[in-house]
């Protein structure tokens, strides 16, 4: 029986990877995002391969997570793995300095979108006692960076709820557990920079970064291990990286 997967923050970067990847291997797919015009040609670009359910709503709201969720039609209201990977990074700036928008901002997505959406799904989770739980955190959520404040704060919080689900759903036999890339070549650091496009290209240049469909692979090799395995903590970065601030620069 092919298995269901539902994929925050699918229609760019690692999200948008995934998706292509288990829609190859058979995954049937749901698909969430902001922007349903994203949603819709991925749909259309996937569903040769597998079938595909979209949802869009912002994770940041309590009520739209729950209402997009439970109006899923049968074929997809059996959700077997949960990829909560919506996330961003608001600016960077002295923590002084930092703006409160940016601050909500980065504390709703990244904190408690993630909780909402894992919310939503895990009742159906525990009452069949199976389930697989996958979230994307970061190296920021292992170590602070100079100027990262707030956003190592919220990625540090996703490392602490991994931890936390995986405790308080192990009697009900969920596998839990987070994939945290360093530096990947996304769409991320033009958000951080909003929309400064030279700034953010600079973010990758002199090195060569991880690229979505390297965490796609991981994601992918997570959830295909046997039910008794569970990856429960990956970091991964590119080979010229070694911490957040080390960079091996040509």
């Amino acid at each position: 029986m092919k298995k269901t997967v539902l994929i925050t923050g699918a229609t760019s970067g690692i999200g948008k990877a995934t998706a292509e990847l288990l829609a190859e291997k058979g995954f049937v797919l749901i698909l969430c995002g902001r922007r349903q015009e994203r949603l819709d040609a991925l749909q259309e670009q996937l569903k040769e391969h597998t079938k595909v359910a979209t949802l869009s709503f912002d994770v940041r709201h309590r009520e739209a997570v729950f209402e997009a969720i439970g109006s899923l039609p049968e074929p997809f209201s059996t959700i077997d793995i949960l990829i909560n990977n919506a996330g961003n990074a608001h600016g960077l700036d002295l923590i002084q300095e930092g703006s409160m928008d940016d601050w909500d901002a980065m504390l709703d997505i990244n904190v408690k979108g993630l909780l909402y959406v894992s919310k939503a799904v895990l009742p159906q989770m525990v009452a069949r006692k199976a389930g697989h739980i996958i979230n994307i955190g970061s190296t920021a959520g292992k170590e602070v960076y100079p100027k990262g404040n707030v956003y190592c704060a919220s990625k540090h919080a996703v490392d602490a709820i991994n931890q936390g689900m995986r405790i308080d759903l192990n009697a009900h036999g969920i596998r839990v557990g987070a994939i945290n890339p360093g530096l990947v070549e996304t769409a991320f650091s033009e958000v951080r920079f909003k929309g400064d496009s030279t700034r953010a290209e600079k973010v990758y240049q002199g090195y060569r970064p991880l690229k979505p469909e390297d965490v796609a692979e991981i994601i992918w090799f997570t959830i295909s291990r046997p039910p008794h395995v569970n990856i429960a903590d990956l970091v991964v970065m590119p080979t010229d990286q070694a911490s957040s601030t080390i960079i091996n620069k040509k």
